[in-house]
């Protein structure tokens, strides 16, 4: 089984800073991480091959220069080969512009059975680039995938709702999206560390994939970040005391009267 494995490298969040003039992420003010559930969509990938030892497992990932960090990583872990699409041209593209980006690197490669993304990504919450991917490429999809299950040419995935989850079958070739329930991702191994000194991450331009030029990129991305903020905190809340929960919705309505609410 071929499995492509979409993955992003992302500026830690718990840890990034504003710039309050441009309104933008100042990603040098954090540590660069692999974005959680695209770690979750490397290890299925990881499980699988264990189940089917034929399996080869490719990453592939849009960024700058300094993802080829991200992509050693998931060589250290067990990935058989790991591609970054990187390019000036490509600076600002928004989800769709990225999945144009995404889905001519995966049509440069010879073929695939699956393809795993995380559900997003924690630097834009979007949700957008794995169904925009799996419409590109003209393939059945399943999104917020928490339980996967292969059986030669036929996925049954088990999909996430706000009330329970949904089984689905579908057949490959096929995109599913991951969440974090899905499974615990692994370490790095000694040997797979060792691995990365022989192998090498692969860096593709945009001449190197069939994409057109008015379709990547700021210019072309139909979507404008406005305004990126932290939350402020609000201060600490008002605990009211009284002997009866009827006293205390009386102090209440009293509070609220007095801020004319």
């Amino acid at each position: 089984m071929k499995i492509i494995v979409c993955a992003k490298q992302v500026p830690d969040t718990t840890e990034v800073k504003i710039d309050k003039v441009k309104n933008t992420l100042i990603r040098d003010s954090a540590p660069s991480i692999m974005n959680y559930e695209d770690e979750n969509a490397l290890e299925e990938a990881l499980r699988i091959k264990e189940q089917f030892p034929d399996s080869y497992i490719t990453v592939i990932s849009m960024g700058p220069p300094q993802a080829k960090d991200m992509l050693e990583e998931c060589i250290a872990q067990g990935a058989d080969e790991a591609i970054l699409i990187s390019d000036r041209e490509l600076v600002g593209s928004d989800t769709w512009a990225t999945s144009n980006v995404l889905a001519a690197g995966i049509r440069k490669l010879s073929g695939f059975d699956l393809i795993l993304t995380g559900r997003q990504a924690i630097d834009g919450d979007t949700a957008q680039v794995g169904p925009q991917l799996a419409e590109k490429l003209g393939i059945p999809q399943v999104t917020y995938v928490k339980e996967v299950t292969v059986n030669d040419n036929e996925i049954i995935a088990k999909r996430t709702l706000e009330n329970g989850y949904e089984t689905l079958k579908l057949k490959t070739p096929c995109l599913l999206t991951v969440t974090r329930e899905l499974n615990q991702p692994r370490y790095m191994t000694i040997k797979g560390i060792y691995n990365v000194k022989n192998q090498e991450i692969k860096v593709w331009n945009i001449k190197d994939i069939n994409v057109d030029l008015t379709e990547v990129g700021l210019d072309a991305s139909p979507t404008k970040v406005v305004e990126s903020f932290v939350p402020t905190s609000k201060g600490k809340g008002t605990v009211i005391e009284a002997d009866s929960a009827k006293e205390k919705v009386a102090i209440l309505l009293e509070k609220l009267k007095e801020k004319h609410i």
